[in-house]
């Protein structure tokens, strides 16, 4: 057997470095573009709900595919919980495990990992893994969960499973997930698509060994790794130090619709570490409302920073994406709250809660970090599954993710209609919809109802879209904020709170005004949920935006003539339209003596 040479005694030169960097990154970004080409559903395929990276022996990420960041993130978590449970208590060449055990540090049921271990000269050297959200693994409801009592509830419990062993497959096991899944089909492809993005992982993983020597490779790894942490700590002490805290509410936990959760922050910074504190947020629901901690609480906390110090749009040097940035922040969370509940707790609808942390980690660090920071985004998510049963007995599932709004920001607007946060998925084309199950897209389009947080810079506008069931159907929808608006900040005003409906166009009069999540809805044909997301809060006194630029929302039908002049203090003349420069002078300086 060979034995490497330390990695720590050796120094990779600079130009070496960003080779072997980019050969990472290359590497990350071929195994995620592999899986979702090579996926069935649309989650997967078109979505891209999923991530990819390479992990050295110690489970840290040495590069990650520019993904969902809740996935690959998440992966440290899963590798030590395969660590706690592996089956034969060893890893062999032509191994592939499949976990998604959200107490064995799993981000969430649906998001199987799928791990297969690298040897070099017959040596475990690390892993490429990959994560991704499933259709349907058997669930109490079709597609996504909400209302359930426990983590039993949530489908198939995969933990250190081997799907091969030795380079032979586990016939058994690929017939249990065949016979427990009412979409099997599109599971068993979609894991076949995993399972081929890990193995060619795994392939130029050797490849680069082979090219660059062992000792060099995992020198650099550690060296990226260093800068990372390096660049992450020296954005961390340029905070001052203290404790900064915020908090916010969420609806309800799918059941109990007459009590709110409470989300609260604290976020202590020393030196060049940062600590995120849940301490007071709400105790842990009876529901499938929690969030695991090691694979989802502070994967959610490691993003946060990543997208406040280390913004590859704002940031002056690009960072790689490794372990490294991870280092310096702690993350606490109570056993038993929200955020770190006690098996077996039911942890599936976990994702609205991770947003809403990174959100008011923002708000907590807005009075320290006024040029960094964002006003409120829409910090939720809208997941929909959408099943029904086919003629033939079989089932149809359809998961979708509607986008939400950016809040303003200290040079621009908030983007639109766009997924936010912890958020990076992308749409589902319309056509795709149609041509697979039975169901029409009867609108979609920016939100129009009512107008995004009024500011300097204004808040993003959220999208609303209509979905309408050709048959009797089942709907299950996890989302948020339709009792809290996104908050406006130094002087913005907030945005506008969600909403969904369920109407039928052969009953106008039975419009129902539904609850931010729901379990299991039983639906007829023709049925139509429409969904609103919020609209972001604003940044900035709305008195000192630019009144071309309220001209323009004005004429884009963002913005009325009335909020115009009202809330802005901008007089449009809309036949003209133009701006009567001096009556809306006179009407500012009116207002700002208010």
């Amino acid at each position: 057997m060979n034995v490497m040479t330390d990695p720590d005694a050796v120094t990779v030169d600079p130009i070496t470095l960003q080779v072997i960097r980019g050969s990472f990154e290359t590497i990350a970004e071929e195994m995620g573009h592999v899986l979702y080409r090579m996926s069935f559903s649309s989650i997967i395929r078109e979505s891209q709900d999923l991530g990819a990276g390479l992990f050295d022996v110690n489970f840290n990420t040495l590069c990650e595919s520019e993904s969902t960041p809740m996935h690959i993130g998440s992966i440290p978590g899963y590798l030590r919980g395969i660590a706690e449970t592996l089956e034969d208590d060893a890893w062999f060449e032509g191994d592939v495990v499949v976990h998604n055990h959200p107490y064995h540090g799993a981000s969430h049921t649906p998001d199987l990992a799928i791990v297969v271990p690298v040897f070099f000269h017959g040596r475990l050297v690390g892993f490429a893994g990959n994560t991704a959200h499933h259709v349907d693994i058997g669930a109490a409801t079709p597609g996504l969960i909400i209302d359930v009592p426990d983590v039993y509830a949530e489908g198939m419990l995969f933990a250190g499973t081997k799907l091969y062993r030795k380079g032979e497959p586990n016939n058994a096991m690929w017939n249990y997930i065949r016979r427990n899944s009412r979409a099997a089909q599109q599971l068993v492809a979609d894991i076949e698509a995993q399972v081929a993005s890990a193995r060619l992982g795994a392939r130029r993983f050797v490849e680069l060994l082979e090219k660059y020597g062992e000792p060099t490779v995992f020198a650099a790894a550690n060296q990226l790794m260093d800068y990372a942490e390096k660049m992450t700590r020296q954005r961390i002490s340029e905070i001052p130090d203290g404790d900064y805290s915020a908090e916010g509410w969420l609806d309800d936990d799918g059941r109990n619709r007459d009590k709110r959760l409470k989300v609260k922050v604290t976020v202590r910074v020393r030196g060049d570490e940062v600590e995120v504190d849940l301490t007071g947020s709400a105790d842990q629901t009876p529901t499938a409302y929690n969030v695991p901690f090691e694979g989802s609480t502070k994967v959610a906390a490691y993003a946060g920073f990543r997208k406040l110090l280390l913004d590859a749009a704002t940031s002056d040097l690009r960072v790689p994406s490794n372990e490294g940035s991870f280092r310096p922040i702690k993350v606490t969370a109570p056993l038993g709250s929200i955020f770190n509940p006690r098996a077996p707790a039911s942890a599936e609808a976990r994702f609205t809660q991770c947003n809403r942390m990174i959100d008011l980690i923002i708000r907590a660090l807005a009075p320290v970090m006024p040029e960094k920071v964002i006003a409120g985004s829409s910090a939720a998510i809208s997941f929909a599954a959408y099943s029904g049963v086919r003629p033939s007995g079989d089932y149809w599932v359809f998961l979708e993710v509607n986008e939400g709004a950016y809040g303003g920001r200290p040079r621009s607007d908030g983007p639109d209609s766009i997924d936010n946060l912890m958020a990076n998925t992308r749409n589902n084309p319309l056509e795709d919809l149609a041509m697979h199950i039975p169901m029409i897209c009867d609108r979609y389009e920016l939100r129009d109802d009512a107008p995004p947080g009024a500011g300097e810079y204004r808040g993003g506008i959220g999208v609303v879209k209509a979905q309408r069931v050709l048959t009797q159907a089942f709907i299950t929808h996890e989302s948020e904020r339709h009792t809290e608006a996104p908050w406006g900040i130094f002087g913005g005003r907030d945005g506008t709170v969600g909403r969904c409906t369920i109407t039928n166009p052969n009953r106008p009069e039975a419009l129902r005004d539904m609850p931010s999540k729901f379990s299991g809805l039983a639906v007829e044909a023709d049925d139509v949920m429409t969904y609103y997301s919020p609209n972001g809060g604003g940044y900035g006194d709305p008195l000192d935006r630019s009144a071309v630029k309220v001209l323009e929302d004005v004429l884009d039908g963002f913005c009325s003539v009335g909020h115009a002049r009202d809330v802005y203090g901008v007089v449009v003349d809309l036949e003209a339209e133009t701006v009567d420069m001096a009556a809306t002078e006179k009407r500012r300086k009116k207002m700002r003596a208010v």
